[in-house]
């Protein structure tokens, strides 16, 4: 649907956004993010729906009149969102039950029907895996039991488990194609659940629209299918925002982190813009910790990085960065650790994604056996390897010796003529056939040996994954298929994440 944006400081003209089925609008406290939301709700009244976790859980007395006072002392108690929510679900499922049963009567073992509980259970419990959701009192009362398995009722839950449900009740229970504007999605979620919990309720409900207000940048991040709306402050005289349009694979400026961040989260710099590289969809689920930001090349994570750590003393915030190995030498690798930049031990990221423990917990995931595929994926890349050896040591050694060209004329040099006597040197003193032949006795030894890890390391082919026959082997389509899987692993956070971000933390030395 086309979307009509609330007035923008200096834009005479209404501002659109067109076929978006999601819209991020990020911004700082205090800069007119709910005002935002409010209007836009009243641009589409028969259709928007404001759905706020945290203020579900109370009663806003804002609404109560002497009709409420007269209700709560002659029929019920007034109730919140969310008890409202609870009671609306309890009586589908009775209608649901009732309907059931009188059809079972003409048709004998009729399946039971789904209902709202059922999918807000299976996506709560995804959540929550160490907790579940019961039926108690004929299927009307909620519970959760504990890692004791002490039940308690819906009622004691805490606010995190009462807003996820309430979350995922408020959207399922939505009006067809409705524009749901939501106030602060991320609230007291944890930074492991709650990209995962909106990524599970949007494929519920692909028909809405979803308007995200936030000051979570990493949130915010986690949504790559969308318009992102920054606000940097609101006119609530003119009621106009000063607010600036971005798409999805944009960066968010640094004055943005600078003026949302304040001294909360520790920042990981990382390579690469576009939102479908690996390095962005894969590094948030190892380091959940981090607020990951990626810059584009390695040259400018190198010296984000730096000056970060430099300025450590004004934000308060610990910066690290990861940068692809490529063919760095172990003294480049030596001085950039120093620098808090992570040089993983394999040559590219998507070499992590070949490493034997990550390989094998995929295989054992899918019912294979991990041993023999993987013993399969090692020999099929070591062929590989071999077949071009000649072409990766050519790469590596005219690396090292532009890193030696660079180093010898970036000397001091007081004079032309000196520069000239200098470039006449460097060919006595940079030994290439020594270079490359000492790089080619160890890339024949890696192959000859079947060493897997140090192939790994050197080899540079992105092509390397697909032609190894992994993805063959595990019964799945492709390499985007193998990482999707990886992907959804880590989100569960169970043994198996835990096995694969032990994996390439360790590759990483983190």
């Amino acid at each position: 649907m086309e979307i009509r944006l609330p007035g923008k400081l200096g834009s005479a003209a209404p501002v659109t956004v067109k076929g978006e089925h999601v819209l991020v609008v990020v911004g700082a406290n205090g800069t007119g993010k709910s005002s935002f939301g409010r209007e836009l709700a009243a641009y589409y009244p028969d259709c928007a729906e404001r759905i706020a976790g945290m203020r579900a859980l109370f009663i806003n007395s804002s609404s109560v009149n002497i009709r409420d006072m007269v209700s709560e002392r002659l029929l019920s108690p007034l109730l919140s969102d969310y008890e409202k929510l609870v009671l609306r679900l309890r009586q589908e499922e009775y209608e649901a039950a009732v309907n059931y049963k009188e059809a079972a009567k003409k048709e004998p073992g009729l399946p039971p029907p789904a209902t709202k509980i059922d999918k807000i259970q299976e996506i709560w419990e995804k959540m929550f895996p160490h907790n579940r959701l019961v039926r108690k009192s004929g299927f009307i009362e909620l519970a959760a039991v504990s890692k004791n398995g002490n039940p308690y009722n819906a009622s004691r839950m805490s606010d995190g488990e009462k807003i996820v449900f309430y979350l995922i009740g408020a959207v399922l229970n939505a009006r067809p194609g409705a524009l749901l504007i939501i106030e602060e999605p991320e609230i007291h979620l944890h930074s492991s659940i709650k990209g995962v919990l909106w990524d599970e309720i949007e494929a519920c409900r692909p028909d809405c629209t979803y308007v995200y207000l936030t000051h979570d940048i990493e949130f915010a991040s986690s949504r790559r299918n969308g318009k992102r709306i920054w606000i940097r402050s609101y006119d609530g005289d003119d009621r106009v925002w000063d607010y600036e349009l971005m798409d999805d694979n944009e960066s968010f400026p640094e004055e943005l982190y600078l003026e949302i961040l304040g001294n909360r989260k520790p920042v990981l710099f990382i390579e690469g813009t576009d939102s479908s590289s690996i390095d962005i969809r894969l590094y948030p689920h190892i380091f959940p910790g981090y607020m990951v930001k990626p810059m584009g090349g390695c040259q400018k994570v190198i010296e984000t990085t730096k000056a970060f750590g430099q300025l450590k003393d004004f934000h308060l915030l610990e910066s690290k960065g990861i940068v692809d190995r490529d063919r760095r030498t172990e003294g480049e690798i030596a001085y950039l650790r120093q620098q808090n930049i992570l040089v993983p031990d394999v040559a590219e990221v998507e070499n992590l994604l070949m490493l034997q423990p990550v390989i094998e917990t995929v295989a054992r995931r899918l019912m294979r056996n991990s041993e023999a595929v993987f013993a399969q994926v090692k020999e099929n890349v070591v062929k590989l390897f071999g077949k071009e050896l000649e072409a990766q040591v050519l790469l590596h050694a005219r690396h090292r010796v532009r890193k030696k060209l660079e180093t010898a004329v970036d000397r001091k040099i007081a004079s032309v003529e000196e520069l000239a006597g200098h470039v006449e040197a460097l060919r006595e003193n940079i030994h290439v056939q020594a270079i490359y032949n000492e790089i080619k006795t160890c890339f024949l030894r890696y192959a000859a040996e079947g060493d897997y890890p140090s192939i790994l390391r050197v080899y540079n082919q992105k092509g390397m994954l697909p032609q190894s026959r992994l993805c063959n082997l595990l019964g799945i389509n492709n390499k985007e298929s193998y990482l999707n899987l990886i992907l959804s692993i880590l989100k569960e956070n169970r043994d198996d994440a835990a096995a694969i971000r032990a994996a390439i933390k360790g590759a990483l030395g983190a």
